[in-house]
């Protein structure tokens, strides 16, 4: 969590982007990425460095080249540039002009072949460059960013997240962003173990892979002390795809910085025909794929064609999951509210499929401005295991009606950040859950086949047996089963009631008499 003098510099840094013409958010963001990236480098160097100080031994992970054995790149242009000179803390402290041609031609050639020209960073790397001209606006970052206290991974994060909230201003591009409190809430649903294999088959800015790492380090200490379970964390526990190079960058930088050293994010348009090579290797997938648009049935691939055929992503996607997951594989997933009503024999058959030869365990009804500014489409969160044999036994229900924030454009907070998320700080008071549901619903879904089940349908939670949204034509959405709790209206006894109508009789009677009289 920044403080508002953390947050200060990132905005300073911001602004200083904007006024220096870099005015598309997302460029900006990914501008101050790189230089994270490039100083992290440098840190990851320096403390492998310490590491063999201490130990009296050679430096096991050198990622500059040992500046000592002359080695340069060359085209400087007073002669070659040491390698030791691309080192964040060597080149802050260059002038201006001297720094920006020792970044443009030297450190970013560097890093876009980092682990050699093959690695997998050096695929994401491949298009990183200075997006401005302006040695000043360059010292002004470099300066801002190095002032910036970063001893611990929590702190990286913290401002890379902070950075990406940016990115949610920013109108169209806000679609790769979804809310961190709503994926911490998915995340702590789900709860990883350290021998999870986690997918996001659309993952952006990876963020649900970023929440579920943190989860994993926070719970599961035993990782670091066990070789086999570290080195499935470091390489094998996360993989995301995505098929816009600037995301598959910008989330391959936003694992590193949260620790990940060898992040699995690779470019794919995982509906496509050539996209099948992983089928039944996950355990367990979160995400939140693109639902605004359809596919042309030559590009998407046949297999998923076979489980639902159409051209909605949406559906695809839900037969993509199935698809990928081992079987007894769990799935977390956004979807708009269409998927579950929805009256196509498209949307039919994969709930049908959902439902019966798998096992459909939950529904959580979002509010409608969960992803305001930029989308105020209904959504929900569809939990599932692919169990190939059905098990669908009673679904779970919950009307989410608030998130902690105001569900308008400006999405203000409406309780303070410690109170925010699924786990605030304290437990929150009636008034204040009213607020903010996500406590609720984590703690309801831990008892979700006990107490829940006799809950009645006018509450917030419920559940819904199998034979019931078989019966209602695997309609899966809340509506079709919620009930409203109508207000008690309280009745005077009969003979009272006669009373009064007598006596109003007599008030009758008498008014015609007077106005009779009056007429006379």
């Amino acid at each position: 969590m920044l403080n508002r003098e953390i947050r200060s510099q990132v905005d300073r840094l911001r602004d200083a982007l904007w006024s220096g013409g870099v005015s598309n958010p997302l460029t900006g963001v990914e501008q101050l990425t790189y230089l994270l990236f490039i100083r992290r480098l440098d840190e990851i160097q320096s403390r492998e460095e310490a590491k063999a100080v201490a130990l009296g031994r050679d430096v096991a992970r050198r990622i500059f080249p040992d500046g000592k054995d002359g080695l340069e790149t060359p085209g400087f242009r007073d002669g070659g540039c040491p390698y030791e000179l691309m080192r964040w803390s060597r080149f802050k402290n260059e002038k201006p002009e001297r720094m920006f041609e020792i970044l443009d031609s030297h450190v970013f050639p560097f890093v876009r072949t980092l682990g050699g020209a093959e690695s997998v960073m050096a695929a994401h790397m491949k298009g990183a460059r200075l997006a401005f001209t302006r040695p000043a606006l360059l010292d002004k970052l470099v300066q801002g960013l190095d002032a910036i206290p970063m001893d611990d991974r929590d702190t990286k994060g913290d401002i890379y997240e902070y950075l990406l909230s940016m990115i949610a201003s920013a109108g169209e591009n806000g679609q790769f962003r979804t809310p961190r409190h709503i994926i911490e809430l998915m995340v702590r649903m789900m709860a990883p173990k350290p021998t999870d294999t986690i997918c996001d088959p659309a993952a952006g800015t990876a963020g649900f892979l970023m929440v579920a790492a943190e989860y994993l380090r926070a719970t599961h200490p035993e990782i670091f002390r066990d070789a086999k379970l570290r080195d499935h964390f470091e390489t094998k526990a996360f993989t995301g795809f995505d098929f816009d190079e600037t995301m598959l960058r910008i989330g391959a930088m936003n694992l590193m910085l949260h620790g990940i050293e060898e992040p699995r994010i690779s470019y794919r348009d995982s509906l496509a025909e050539d996209s099948g090579d992983d089928a039944g290797s996950y355990s367990l997938i979160l995400a939140n794929p693109p639902f605004a648009g359809s596919l042309d049935h030559e590009s998407c691939a046949k297999d998923l064609q076979r489980v639902v055929k159409t051209k909605k992503t949406e559906l695809l996607f839900l037969a993509l999951f199935l698809r990928m997951l081992k079987t007894g594989g769990r799935a977390a997933v956004i979807v708009p509210d269409g998927v579950l009503f929805g009256s196509s024999t498209a949307h039919k058959r994969i709930r049908h499929t959902l439902v019966d030869d798998h096992k459909v365990e939950a529904v959580i009804s979002l509010p409608a401005g969960v992803f305001r500014p930029y989308a105020g489409v209904s959504t929900a969160i569809l939990i599932f295991t692919k169990t190939g044999r059905g098990g669908t036994d009673h679904v779970w229900y919950y009307d989410m009606t608030a998130d902690g924030k105001s569900l308008d454009d400006k999405r203000n907070d409406l309780l303070p950040e410690e109170l925010q998320g699924p786990c605030p700080t304290r437990p929150l008071a009636d008034e204040e859950l009213a607020k903010n549901n996500l406590p609720d619903v984590l703690a309801r879904w831990a008892v979700r086949d006990g107490i829940e089940r006799s809950r009645p349908r006018t509450a917030q939670s419920f559940t819904v047996s199998r034979d019931e949204i078989a019966a209602a034509d695997y309609d899966l959405s809340i509506n079709r089963y919620k009930e409203v709790e109508h207000d008690r209206v309280e009745h005077d006894r009969p003979e009272i009631i006669l009373a009064e109508l007598r006596k109003l009789e007599g008030e009758i009677a008498a008014g015609l008499t007077r106005l009779e009289e009056m007429l006379a």
